[in-house]
């Protein structure tokens, strides 16, 4: 059952309880670089990606903006610390979001003219509140970042907006510890209706970063908490969308994808499964279909057929022959080198 929240929308994707879950990165490029910016951008749309998240250090940045949003197809969000000059330049710029914390960003008159601009653009705030920088006073009051201080500091960002009547807002409550941001994003789900995009922070490499972010970002997913995630990771932006998409459809939450299912291999193993996983993922990678299918690979005479057959289609093989499976039933027999061929067009058939 998903959290019910309101509904926000940042560019032409509405984020709430009544939407899809949408995946979201962040550029790793130099804003200021606008080609290499655009490009990267344009390569994480390619892999799935629905927002990213731009830095903007400076005021150069701010502008750069405005020429990176013209050649990009998804919603940007200017990531902003500090000076609220930033944000309105980046609003000028013509950002579909804006990530700040607005207790961070001076005197309640930067914040009153930051909140005005946003409701004339119709530009919705991410909170983002981090383990790794919380408030002095809220650190100082319970010793390290706990939980309660990252709903603490998340609450009273958010009552500063609501004083302002500002009600177009998503929050984070992301922690290095995979255990307290799932505590801090359960804690905080009892006390608001905002939205909430969920993610580990520094996560580091593929590795270890995918083993943590799957089970923080999953499981909080699996109990109906989240929005939007992040997978962040020491390594490509590519990377994180690709995982974050997986993550999404490893849970059902994936409505126009592909679920490819495959064996770890055994003893029994007659086939060379792992040549023929790798192909068929390299040659399905940028299928689009209209639904999700749920294709199976497997080489164990065991389980094989039954997991093929419970799949849209799916394959059974051993001793260079390979059985194709479709909507449940036993649909052909081929050799092993027609495999891929034939899996592949039936997979573009059944979209």
């Amino acid at each position: 059952m998903r959290r019910t929240t309101r509904t926000i929308e940042l560019g032409d994707v509405k984020i709430g309880s009544g939407h899809p879950v949408s995946v979201q990165t962040m550029t790793k490029t130099d804003t200021r670089d606008i080609v290499s910016t655009i490009n990267q951008i344009k390569e994480v749309e390619e892999a799935g990606c629905q927002i990213v998240r731009c830095a903007v250090p400076d005021l150069d940045a701010a502008k750069a903006l405005k020429k990176i949003i013209k050649s990009v197809k998804i919603p940007v969000i200017a990531d902003i610390h500090f000076d609220h000059k930033l944000a309105l330049e980046s609003i000028k710029s013509g950002i579909h979001g804006l990530r700040i914390n607005p207790g961070n960003i001076g005197s309640k008159s930067k914040i009153e003219t930051v909140v005005k601009s946003l409701k004339q653009a119709s530009i919705p705030v991410r909170i983002g509140v981090n383990s790794g920088s919380l408030e002095k006073d809220i650190l100082k009051k319970y010793g390290s970042p706990t939980s309660d201080a990252l709903v603490e500091s998340a609450m009273r960002h958010i009552s500063i907006l609501d004083e302002l009547n500002f009600k177009d807002i998503k929050v984070s409550v992301k922690s290095t510890s995979v255990l307290i941001m799932q505590d801090s994003y359960r804690k905080l789900a009892s006390l608001t209706d905002i939205p909430f995009h969920v993610g580990v922070t520094e996560t580091g490499t593929f590795e270890v970063g995918s083993v943590k972010s799957a089970i923080g970002i999953g499981g909080l997913l699996s109990e109906g908490i989240g929005d939007t995630i992040r997978v962040s990771l020491t390594d490509n932006p590519v990377k994180e969308v690709l995982l974050g998409n997986n993550i999404l459809k490893a849970l059902g939450h994936f409505k126009n994808g592909i679920e490819l299912i495959s064996c770890p291999g055994c003893g029994r193993l007659e086939i060379d499964l792992e040549s023929l996983v790798n192909e068929v993922e390299k040659r399905i990678a940028k299928l689009k279909p209209k639904r999700t299918l749920k294709v199976a690979i497997l080489g164990c005479v065991v389980n094989g057929p039954g997991e093929a057959s419970d799949a849209d289609i799916g394959i059974a093989g051993g001793r260079g022959k390979g059985q194709i499976y479709k909507n449940g039933k036993l649909f052909r027999s081929c050799n092993e080198d027609e495999i891929v061929d034939l899996l592949v067009e039936e997979i573009k058939n059944l979209n």
